[in-house]
């Protein structure tokens, strides 16, 4: 029973860590925390880590995202975009997404199960 809890409660736990780890991810800046209210309140932040939009594109996706449901007040939109795009532009590098322990043992247990 005891080692059943202790399962259940380290399952909770890492996803809670993995969700820190990605939201301290999005960079230093004015509107780092602006940022992180405003879009990871609905998605976690691998979501703009990975893009890679001119500023044009990141003005539709912020007003996208206010109309459904995003709070972004209206004095901060300008520099949220700012952020946005200077932070990941289409002149960014490609992201790589890290590789969680998940993904590292399914490919441990599988290389098991061939021998």
């Amino acid at each position: 029973m005891i080692l059943v809890l202790m399962a259940l409660s380290t399952a909770v736990v890492i996803p809670a860590q993995n969700s820190a780890k990605l939201n301290e991810e999005l960079p230093a800046g004015a509107m780092q925390q602006k940022a992180t209210t405003a879009c990871l309140e609905c998605h976690e932040a691998r979501i703009i880590l990975q893009q890679r939009l001119s500023k044009a594109v990141w003005t539709k996706e912020v007003d996208k995202m206010v109309k459904w449901g995003a709070v972004v007040d209206a004095n901060d939109r300008d520099e949220l975009i700012d952020y946005l795009s200077g932070n990941f532009g289409q002149e960014r590098p490609e992201y790589n997404a890290p590789r969680t322990a998940h993904e590292k043992t399914k490919v441990g247990s599988t290389q098991q199960r061939s021998k």
